[in-house]
């Protein structure tokens, strides 16, 4: 594929997974697709849909084999950041690398784990240490009541954090099931940003998640701000290839009826200043 001209920025979308079925899979896995989401593909769709730029997540049944993301951040340098799954014990080597190609965080996905690990164990201090040096942050994917002791838990270490999906939050339980008033209270710390993107993954039936999405969303810009928001596609919709695609998750977004100021914020400026497009 050819390198991919240097753009204006219009839109970036902050979240979305490139991946193989011919790739090594993680021996612990919740699920593995049964197509290929190439990098040719995603662009297209960014494309198709006047975005600019996005950020390439690792997916979890890839695990902590970080090359196939690796190699299409190599591919479109200047349209491209990534975050990645790494082992504890990384070498720094590694990472800076990974930060030559536009690494900008690392994902921690504790979807389906029954046991939350102990963040402030002596064996995560080196990781933790490490991603602080870069200056990424640290991208956090669990149901929302567990979330604000994982946040707590990182206090220490002064990371900036990601929370995925409205914090995995179930759209049948409402603003005020377990956690999630206290994930708002998480905004007026100032290291904590959060993606509002996933509606589908929210639990609820299209028109609960909808509902509960614009109302946490109201919520969310009034204790974090606008600015520590984004918007992502989640592409390709793992687990939900049948009934979403990008067009769709557009369309979502178009429904939650964001402010023009919100709007800016959650396409473009949030992204460009937390994975440093500039």
């Amino acid at each position: 594929m050819p390198d991919v001209p240097v753009s204006p920025i219009t839109a970036i979308d902050s979240h979305a997974h490139v991946f193989s079925r011919g790739l090594q899979l993680a021996a612990e896995r919740r699920y593995a697709p049964a197509y290929d989401a190439p990098l040719g593909d995603y662009l297209a769709q960014l494309h198709g849909h006047g975005f600019s730029h996005g950020v390439l997540v690792q997916p979890s049944f890839l695990g902590t084999d970080n090359r196939y993301l690796l190699s299409a951040l190599r591919t479109a340098p200047e349209q491209l950041r990534g975050v990645v799954m790494l082992e504890r014990d990384v070498e720094r080597e590694a990472l800076d690398e990974m930060a030559r190609l536009g690494v900008r965080g690392v994902r921690l996905n504790l979807m389906g784990q029954v046991q939350l690990p102990d963040l402030t164990a002596a064996e995560w201090r080196p990781l933790l240490e490490r991603i602080g040096e870069q200056g990424w942050h640290l991208e956090l994917h669990r149901q929302v009541a567990d979330l604000p002791a994982l946040v707590r838990a990182l206090r220490p270490y002064g990371l900036d954090i990601v929370i995925d999906h409205f914090g995995r939050a179930d759209a049948r339980r409402g603003l005020g099931q377990p956690g999630f008033a206290e994930l708002l209270t998480l905004g007026g710390e100032g290291k904590v940003w959060l993606k509002v993107s996933g509606i589908y993954r929210l639990e609820g039936t299209p028109r609960e998640n909808l509902r509960f999405a614009q109302q946490a969303l109201g919520a969310l810009e009034a204790h974090y701000g606008a600015e520590r928001l984004m918007w992502g596609s989640d592409w390709p919709h793992t687990q939900h290839e049948s009934t979403v695609n990008f067009s769709s998750v557009v369309e979502q977004f178009e429904a939650l009826g964001c402010s023009a100021q919100l709007r800016q914020a959650l396409l473009v400026d949030t992204a460009r200043a937390l994975f440093r497009f500039d």
